[in-house]
């Protein structure tokens, strides 16, 4: 299957007879987007969420090209609209075996400069409110229709671990959401429910648009990496297939790292300056 953005994926059937649910779609760029459209080509049939009616016109016709007829408000920071998104969801599929959370947020004017100087008490909290916490909530609300177990990803980046320029409040969110992630894989575990993060390099997204010299950090994560290559979408979404699929059986709290090898790289090699 080709996506809007050009991404072929083959087709098959490791997620027939499987549903589930994609938060975080924002165009055709999204990593969200890329993974969906994974998932869709292996015949999981997909609900997506949205905020607003400008998302709404950007997400419906992306989902209806893979024929996903579920499209739901969902407002993370408001426990009202969750409420309604989550029932709705019920209402609809009954059960659901996967979800795909894709969501975070920072002040586009604290992702420059200085951490301790540009971040305020407001904004920090914002932060880990709609990129760490809206996880939990998602996995509390989801684990309640998915009694025959399933998979549960996050979307995260090598910020949580290392200090990258300009990433700032963005990289504490992570590493928090990083920690939230095996909490809820013990807790869920016992019902079946595997729940993973997948670490992406830089990649063209809206989200990286935001940050102060994000287009440079992909470059510079394709002069850094092991495989001396950008981060691929197929790459990424093949890494969710796994995860959400039939395949990732026993596996469950990890962080996937899926960025041509860039984070485990130390110093650059004498021949490369």
């Amino acid at each position: 299957m080709a996506s809007d953005s050009g991404w072929t994926f083959p087709t098959g059937e490791l997620m027939k007879g499987k549903k589930g649910l994609v938060m975080g779609v924002a165009n055709a760029n999204s990593i969200a987007w890329g993974i969906a459209s994974q998932l869709a080509a292996q015949g999981a049939e997909l609900a997506f969420t949205y905020l607003g009616e400008s998302l709404e016109r950007r997400v419906r016709p992306l989902a209806e090209s893979v024929g996903a007829k579920l499209l739901i408000q969902a407002d993370v920071t408001d426990d009202a609209s969750m409420d309604a998104a989550f029932e709705q969801l019920e209402k609809e599929f009954g059960t659901i075996d996967f979800v795909v959370h894709s969501v975070a947020f920072a002040n586009k004017d604290e992702l420059k400069g200085s951490f301790i100087d540009n971040t305020s008490r407001d904004s920090f909290l914002l932060a880990m409110n709609i990129s760490c916490f809206s996880f939990v909530d998602v996995a509390r609300r989801a684990s309640k229709i998915m009694p025959n177990g399933g998979s549960m990803i996050t979307m995260t980046y090598l910020g949580s671990e290392r200090a990258i320029p300009n990433y700032n409040t963005m990289g504490v969110a992570k590493a928090a959401l990083e920690a939230a992630t095996r909490y809820i894989a013990r807790d869920l575990g016992p019902r079946g429910i595997r729940v993973n993060a997948i670490s992406a390099g830089a990649m063209r997204t809206l989200s990286l648009a935001g940050i102060s010299g994000g287009r440079g950090m992909i470059a510079q994560g394709r002069a850094m990496s092991a495989m001396k290559e950008d981060t691929s979408m197929e790459g990424v979404a093949g890494a969710a297939l796994w995860l959400c699929s039939d395949l990732g059986l026993s596996t469950t709290g990890e962080v996937i790292h899926v960025d041509a090898g860039f984070h485990m790289m130390g110093l650059a090699s004498d021949d490369e300056g």
